[in-house]
């Protein structure tokens, strides 16, 4: 993330998103989640992150977080649709938030979790 901070590259932000895989979030209702990204014939990660939500799980395609994170404006988001109208746009807004990017009301906070202090 001090990396991106530096130097807010999409080269930089896929290097925290690879590090975040695996790692548990919760969406605006509290629910749990993760992520994976898998590896494509070449050898190398595709932009394709694979949300693990109970028994099902559902792809998330690079191009929707680029469009979410570039719809980042202020500290405070109240709601995931304030990142766009973009699809599993529940699940960036539960990744932005444990990255540090946006905070989220009070209200929401409490189900989904205060993250560890953070530097901005």
């Amino acid at each position: 993330m001090k990396r991106w901070r530096a130097d807010p590259t999409e080269e930089n932000f896929w290097g925290v998103v690879l590090a975040y895989a695996g790692v548990k979030f919760k969406t605006y209702s509290g629910l749990p989640f993760s992520y994976e990204i898998k590896k494509g014939r070449n050898g190398e990660y595709t932009k394709e992150l694979w949300i693990d939500c109970r028994e099902n799980s559902k792809s998330l395609a690079w191009s929707s977080v680029l469009l979410a994170l570039k719809n980042v404006k202020e500290d405070v988001v109240d709601r995931p649709k304030a990142l766009g109208d973009i699809r599993g746009v529940t699940y960036i807004y539960g990744m932005f938030y444990r990255f540090g990017l946006i905070d989220v009301p009070d209200k929401v906070k409490e189900k989904m979790g205060r993250p560890k202090d953070r530097k901005k």
